[in-house]
């Protein structure tokens, strides 16, 4: 403990080690898994569930499938706890299918062997108030997905904390109408991240202290692909992690240091944030041949449990994919960045060091042309006097520039 403290405070993050080491002491640990299993399977549409004040440890997944207009209410983040330590049956902590209208408020989720709380395939899904995280702090070996909303409509996220997934802590998948709004995400590989899916917002939230911070991705292979993102008004300041997710897994190809990565997507407008102290870059912009790239002949560390990406050398195949980013608007945000050198631990940090010697890009574009769109519509404008770099990785940066003013457009 003194260690991890003095760790902390060299990294100037004493509050947050402080939280992750759990300040709450020893607690008496309560079971109600049978009892609350029978109440998700014999709930009537329209019920409401009270979860107890308490410390709650269950062994097995709890599942709810097929309901409409439940609630499912704890007593608070701080007071309701329930966890999946000692799991010996399942993957992920609490399973919700196959419903309609469902809303999950005032309580915490720890510690599963995989996705905290998943929710597929469900019409109508609140977390409202909900804390999700693995108490030991960020490992490898931690789930994937604190809050993870696969396959839905209408998913709003509001006032919700995740913390410690080795994928990404509040993560929306193949989605549609989802809002992410007023919530903090820490000491994930990725903080929020969105992927395929569309007519997405994100405003309010804070990402500090993550591998990367937010990111909006599009990936081959899955049921739909994403567009329609807006994100705005967010604080992602200081997401310097090191990263530590699985080796293949398509996060694994982030840089530590970075603020907003932005893969393959259209119809994106990032707008009104503050984008401060990411070591690396505030933002970058990338196709998906770059990322392929990377992790060319990359061995998977270890089997995943949940639905994690990995990255996909035949992503070609997919012949309804688009693998370059297009129509992105970045607008009236304000970077800043107090660190003079990049995280040199990446491929990326190096060519940063290398290219912009003690000046990390606030901005960055890969560059990569499209055979098929030559006209994609990038616009980067009105986001102060900021460092910029287009580094036109398909030619070994060969014809590198530095000027924003190309991208100057509405």
């Amino acid at each position: 403990m003194k260690n991890l403290l003095a760790m902390c405070a060299l990294f100037g993050i004493l509050t947050s080690c402080t939280d992750y080491e759990n300040k709450r002491g020893p607690v008496s640990w309560q079971s109600i898994e049978k009892n609350l299993q029978t109440q998700f399977i014999t709930a009537n549409d329209g019920d409401t569930i009270d979860l107890p004040e308490g410390y709650f440890m269950f062994t097995k997944s709890l599942s709810m499938d097929g309901k409409s207009n439940i609630v499912i209410r704890g007593k608070g983040m701080d007071k309701t706890v329930l966890s999946w330590k000692n799991q010996t049956e399942g993957a992920e902590g609490l399973r919700i299918s196959n419903g309609k209208n469902i809303v999950l408020q005032d309580f915490a989720v720890e510690d599963a062997k995989g996705d905290n709380i998943k929710v597929s395939d469900t019409r109508g899904i609140t977390f409202f108030r909900i804390s999700s995280s693995w108490a030991d702090g960020p490992k490898t070996e931690n789930g994937a997905y604190a809050l993870y909303p696969v396959l839905c409509k209408n998913v709003l996220i509001d006032e919700c904390v995740a913390m410690g997934s080795s994928d990404a802590g509040i993560y929306v998948g193949q989605s549609d109408t989802v809002i992410i709004r007023n919530s903090k995400a820490y000491w994930n590989v990725a903080g929020i991240e969105s992927e395929n899916s569309r007519w997405v917002e994100i405003y309010g939230n804070e990402a500090y202290e993550n591998t990367g911070g937010i990111l909006i991705f599009d990936l081959p292979g899955l049921t739909q692909y994403g567009h329609t993102t807006k994100v705005y008004k967010n604080n992602v300041h200081d997401n310097n992690h090191e990263n530590f997710a699985a080796k293949g897994n398509i996060v694994a190809s982030i840089p530590p240091g970075t603020g907003f990565m932005v893969l393959a997507t259209h119809g994106l407008e990032i707008t009104d944030n503050d984008i401060s102290n990411n070591t690396t870059i505030g933002l970058g912009i990338v196709s998906y041949d770059l990322v392929a790239a990377m992790n060319e002949g990359e061995v998977q560390q270890q089997e995943n449990i949940g639905g994690v990406q990995t990255v996909n050398n035949n992503y070609k195949l997919d012949t309804l994919y688009n693998g370059f980013p297009y129509e992105i608007s970045v607008h009236k945000n304000r970077f800043s960045n107090s660190h003079w050198f990049p995280d040199m631990s990446s491929d990326f940090g190096k060519l940063f060091m290398l290219k912009s010697f003690m000046s990390p890009p606030d901005i960055a574009y890969d560059g990569i042309a499209d055979p098929k769109n030559p006209n994609r519509k990038i616009c980067i404008r009105d986001n102060g006097d900021i460092t910029f770099m287009d580094l036109d990785a398909a030619n070994d940066f060969a014809n590198l520039s530095k000027d924003v003013k190309a991208y100057a457009c509405e």
